[in-house]
């Protein structure tokens, strides 16, 4: 793989950290890009390229890539768009600015960042395109309806494309992860705070016995089948390097579990199982 080039996003913490140095030591050129410049510095010391990148903003968007660009002399093997964030709420107190908010970081951005990068792909005559989706792009889970709606968005946009792309020689995979340690409950924190009146919710109570204490409490132990980040670069790596990728690669038991559970389940069965949380 010496010499293949990667741009991975939301590259901070979690899944884009540890991908990023699992990538980089099988010999990979890493682009390690975050939003915010201060993570962008602290991977630039630990040895990695690291342009600003913010999904939700067009122009740092484009001046990424032409940084990754100039530094490679117009070429980029893969693409992992990795970087989103989560808004945890009830549907009916979610804000439509805050919808479109989470959409143009989570949805938008990944689409705009694909479209430019098809273009070096298609000219090179190669490319790896994965997203990496979630089990909520395939079940829903109660409080967390933004999240979901763009997980679900996510897997539509890659599978369309990933048919439309078969007569070119880019391979577009989607990764389906389950619990993954990370922070994106932590993060998701400042969106919630921002945008969600719960005080003011006739589910004021269900806030506070349910959502609030998940939110906010400093666990100890992982969640149900939560497995760490190098479950996630494991699969991305055989996406990545593998003759003919999967279409989709599960990671942990919980995706599996659910595939399966939509499909054998009644509707109003698989209802009263998500809605157990």
């Amino acid at each position: 793989m010496t010499g293949r080039s990667i741009l991975i996003t939301g590259c901070s913490s979690g899944i884009g950290y540890d991908a990023a140095h699992g990538l980089k030591a099988r010999g990979w050129r890493v682009f390690a890009a975050c939003r915010q410049e201060t993570d962008c510095a602290r991977l630039r010391a630990e040895g990695f390229e690291s342009p600003r990148l913010d999904y939700s903003d067009a122009a740092s968007i484009g001046a990424a890539l032409a940084q990754v660009l100039d530094a490679t002399g117009g070429t980029l093997d893969a693409l992992f768009n990795n970087g989103a964030y989560a808004m945890p709420g009830a549907a009916e107190d979610l804000p439509v600015d805050a919808l479109r908010e989470i959409f143009e970081a989570n949805v938008f951005g990944w689409h705009d960042l694909t479209r430019r990068v098809i273009p070096v792909m298609r000219a090179q005559g190669h490319g790896r395109i994965v997203n990496n989706g979630s089990v909520l792009g395939l079940v829903v889970a109660p409080w967390r309806s933004a999240y979901n709606a763009t997980k679900f968005a996510t897997e539509a946009l890659t599978s369309t494309l990933r048919i439309e792309m078969r007569d070119t020689p880019i391979h577009v995979v989607l990764l389906k992860t389950g619990p993954i340690t990370s922070k994106i409950r932590q993060n998701s924190i400042p969106h919630f705070e921002r945008w969600i009146d719960w005080k003011a919710s006739p589910r004021a109570a269900q806030y506070e016995n349910k959502l609030l204490k998940r939110l906010y409490e400093d666990r100890g132990t992982p969640d149900t089948f939560e497995l760490p980040p190098s479950a996630v670069t494991a699969k991305l790596i055989h996406a990545l390097e593998s003759p003919r990728p999967r279409p989709r690669y599960f990671v942990t038991r919980a995706t599996w579990l659910m595939e399966a559970a939509r499909r054998v389940l009644p509707g109003r069965a698989l209802d009263w199982l998500l809605a157990k949380g």
